[in-house]
């Protein structure tokens, strides 16, 4: 087993505490020193530069596939030169009517060196990240790998 930390603050900048305009601003600080702000989303009242809440869970699903795709590559002997991605999180009301990420959609694209793998190889190489990707393992929304050659 193996734990995963990050650390959250958020401070109330002004004289009140209105939803309609209270700083949705905070600060996410991880383990090894990185940090960045964050707010909500700005159908939500937060501030469209900044990360939020469903893109960061589109970034992080994203991200862990890659990570697998790659150890299942290099495992299969297929050196990837490069690999990029445009993640899409749906939020949508979910089956009890509740605002939820209700599905992710993965774009994929991936270049190797050599010859590149056919259509059908690259679709079984995604299947096995995405079988095998840790984050893919624990969210409940529906998602799907539209791998872009």
């Amino acid at each position: 087993m193996a734990e995963y930390r990050a650390k959250i603050q958020w401070k109330n900048a002004g004289n009140d505490f209105v939803y309609d305009t209270f700083d949705r601003t905070h600060q996410i600080t991880y383990p090894g020193g990185i940090q960045h702000k964050a707010s909500s989303a700005p159908e939500y009242l937060g501030k469209k530069e900044l990360a939020n809440p469903e893109e960061m869970l589109a970034a992080t699903l994203a991200s862990c596939h890659m990570l697998t795709f790659l150890a299942v590559c290099a495992k299969s002997r297929l050196h990837v030169t490069s690999y990029e991605d445009n993640p899409v999180a749906t939020l949508d009301k979910n089956a009890e009517g509740k605002f939820a990420v209700t599905h992710i959609q993965l774009n994929p694209k991936a270049s190797f060196q050599g010859e590149t793998p056919s259509a059908e190889k690259l679709q079984e190489l995604h299947a096995k990240a995405h079988r095998n990707c840790f984050i893919a393992n624990s969210l409940a929304c529906k998602m799907a790998v539209e791998p872009k050659s």
